[in-house]
């Protein structure tokens, strides 16, 4: 839903940037939300766990050759335990030209891609999108292809990860064109700093807030789903950037003897000596609530977390469905 407002927008900013107070309870208290999403790693189901409160698991991944043909397509026989909603995931994450040869109708690629995935898709609930590399000149082909995909899926769910973006000028895709056509939308709110960049957090809430508030202006709440990160990155001299599951983070700074921790606007983060100085910043259960109820309080009704096993365990004692 497009809204343009400027003074819809500020308060939304408003609320998003607020800070939540600090304490114990913030952790304790169950924050709800209408749907909780999670992606989970073909592979890796021995990190979904019965009772863990998620409505939707996005099963990573099925990939697209160089052919443009479908490939890797997991088996959703290895999810029989879990009785929520199953969506398939389709992911094209660094490959501009392979994009582009799939999207221009004039490969003819196109159409046999998108039955390829409509027949893949019949044993799941819905599919999912993730083209992380949609070249600009392609916009319009991308959405030219969900249109497509959405008739042939039918009642199924069809949803789409986009990146943040903070406004317009950034917003090359699109979010309320590729709202127009798909069931939800996924903002791939992380990534602020990455390995190669300076130090800072993976998201951090005062970006995140933005992200949200933007957001928010574009997708009409039903759609939107806010996507969280479970891991954290490290940066330094020597160069150990890399991401890590809370239980790595957990075993790197016990083999570091880390004893002072630190804070940056609830986002936690340490640093130890060797050589050189190595910044750390990561989630733990205490900022993933504050960055979940920043977005409740926003208005966002659901949220998606990337990706089972890199976890905090504490957070999932967060979470209530409405």
């Amino acid at each position: 839903m497009h809204r343009s407002s400027n003074l819809a927008l500020a308060s939304l900013l408003a609320i998003c940037l607020s800070p939540a107070p600090v304490g114990a309870q913030d952790v304790r208290t169950g924050i709800a939300f209408r749907e909780v999403w999670a992606y989970l790693m073909n592979g890796e189901e021995r990190f979904l766990a019965e009772g863990m409160p998620i409505t939707d698991l996005c099963y990573f991944s099925a990939e697209i050759n160089v052919y443009g043909e479908l490939d890797r397509i997991p088996d959703i026989r290895k999810l029989s335990g879990y009785e929520g909603r199953k969506h398939l995931v389709i992911a094209e994450i660094g490959s501009y030209s392979l994009t582009h040869f799939c999207l221009d109708p004039a490969y003819g690629v196109r159409p046999t891609l998108t039955e390829a995935i409509i027949d893949a898709a019949a044993p799941y609930d819905g599919v999912q999108i993730d083209f992380e590399a949609v070249p600009v000149r392609d916009r319009e082909n991308f959405v030219g292809f969900l249109a497509d995909l959405k008739k042939g899926l039918g009642k199924k769910t069809l949803s789409v990860a986009l990146p943040a973006r903070l406004d317009e000028a950034g917003d090359t895709l699109g979010y309320a064109r590729i709202a127009a056509v798909v069931d939800r939308i996924v903002i791939m709110a992380y990534d602020e700093h990455w390995s190669t960049s300076a130090a800072g957090p993976v998201a951090s809430m005062d970006w995140c807030g933005r992200i949200a508030a933007y957001a928010s202006l574009k997708v009409e709440p039903g759609k939107l789903i806010m996507g969280l990160p479970f891991y954290g990155r490290a940066w330094g001299d020597v160069r150990p950037n890399r991401a890590y599951k809370h239980s790595g983070i957990e075993s790197l700074a016990s083999e570091k003897g880390v004893g002072v921790f630190f804070r940056e606007n609830y986002v936690p983060w340490f640093r130890y000596e060797e050589l050189v100085s190595v910044d750390v910043y990561y989630d733990d259960a205490e900022s993933l609530s504050h960055r979940m109820r920043l977005y409740r309080d926003a208005g966002v009704g659901a949220v998606a977390f990337w990706r089972l096993g890199q976890e905090d365990p504490v957070v999932w004692s967060m979470i209530a469905l409405e």
